[in-house]
């Protein structure tokens, strides 16, 4: 039972005891920072810390002079430019609309012309039918008319 605990203890050792690949990483850190950089690193962090402060000093309240001058005549041309583009689009469905109406009035006038011409084709049948007619019942008359007299 010992034996089995002690290799229960070894597997967990090797799967979650991270301490051997960390300590290693922690002096491949170190080496690289302290030995190869040295201390441009810090070097580079005051030079930043230097910037930030004289910016914060000096910068930012004349940008916020420039902010409260130039932001207020930037709010108006924003606005105007908003009026205008909102102008632009009303005209422009407008125009859109007025193309709608105008595409609807052709396809009405193509249905008309359709139903005009579909009209007198049927007009053009019904009169041949009806020559066709008259003619057979002139035929018919005819025929009956001289039967008539031959009877007689």
């Amino acid at each position: 039972m010992a034996a089995i605990v002690k290799d229960a203890g070894e597997i967990w050792t090797r799967l979650f005891d991270h301490r051997p690949y960390l300590s290693g990483e922690i002096k491949f850190f170190l080496r690289e920072f302290e030995e190869k950089r040295q201390d441009r690193e810090v070097e580079r962090l005051f030079i930043v810390l230097e910037r930030v402060t004289e910016i914060r000093d000096s910068q930012v309240d004349r940008l916020k002079q420039s902010g409260e001058t130039s932001l207020p005549i930037l709010n108006t041309n924003l606005d105007a430019a908003l009026n205008m583009c909102n102008r632009m689009i009303k005209s422009e469905e407008e125009h859109l609309a007025d193309n709608s109406l105008e595409a609807k009035r052709a396809l009405r006038k193509a249905d008309w012309e359709n139903f005009i011409s579909d009209m007198a084709g049927r007009c053009s049948k019904v009169d041949s039918t009806f020559q066709e007619k008259e003619g057979e019942l002139r035929e018919f008359y005819q025929d009956l008319e001289a039967k008539l007299y031959i009877v007689k």
